[in-house]
C-alpha cells in the first residue's frame, strides 16, 4: 500500500482491530520510508443488490438513499444519526440474508417502516406518507389507526 504522504510503496501494519461490528478491520499503518502513520479499513466486497423499482427500472441498492429518506423523515425529531445508521445497516443485512440478487423496492420500504415505527411514530408517519403516497385523508387515517393498533397490542 502506498503512503499517502510520500507515496512510497512500503508500509507496515502497526495495529489491527475489528470495526463496524466485526464487518471490517481497522488497520493502523506506518510508512517504512517517512514514518507517516495512517488508518485503512478492510471490508469484504459484497455482490451488488439490485433494487427493482415500481416502474420496473433497476438500480443498485444505495445505503445513502435510504439514509437520506430517514433523515428527511426524522427532521426535528429526537433521533440520532447513529440510530438511523443502525436502521440502514439492519435493513441492508436483512436484504442480503435473503440471498436474492434482486429486491423489490416495496420490501425495502416496508422494512424501513417497520424499524422506524419502533423508533419514532412521527418519523414513521412522515416516511409512510411519502413512501405510500397517500391518495387522500382516509388512507392516511387508516395508516394512523393501524399504527395505533400495533402500539396498543405491543
Amino acid at each position: 500500500m502506498k503512503c499517502p504522504s510520500c507515496k512510497y510503496n512500503g508500509t507496515r501494519v502497526v495495529d489491527s482491530r475489528p470495526a463496524d461490528d466485526g464487518n471490517s478491520i481497522r488497520r493502523r499503518r506506518e510508512c517504512e520510508k517517512c514514518g507517516f502513520r495512517f488508518t485503512t479499513f478492510e471490508k469484504v466486497e459484497e455482490s451488488p443488490l439490485i433494487v427493482v423499482k415500481k416502474d420496473g427500472a433497476r438500480e443498485e441498492f444505495a445505503r445513502e438513499k435510504v439514509r437520506r429518506g430517514l433523515i428527511r423523515a426524522c427532521e426535528k425529531r429526537p433521533v440520532s444519526i447513529e440510530q438511523l445508521e443502525v436502521i440502514v445497516s439492519e435493513v441492508e443485512r436483512e436484504l442480503r440474508a435473503l440471498g436474492e440478487s434482486e429486491i423489490d423496492s416495496d420490501l425495502i420500504g416496508e422494512k424501513v417502516m417497520d424499524k422506524l415505527a419502533k423508533l419514532d411514530e412521527v418519523a414513521y408517519v412522515r416516511f409512510a406518507s411519502v413512501y405510500r403516497q397517500f391518495k387522500d385523508i382516509n388512507v392516511f387515517v387508516d395508516e394512523l389507526k393501524e399504527l395505533m393498533d400495533k402500539n396498543n397490542k405491543g
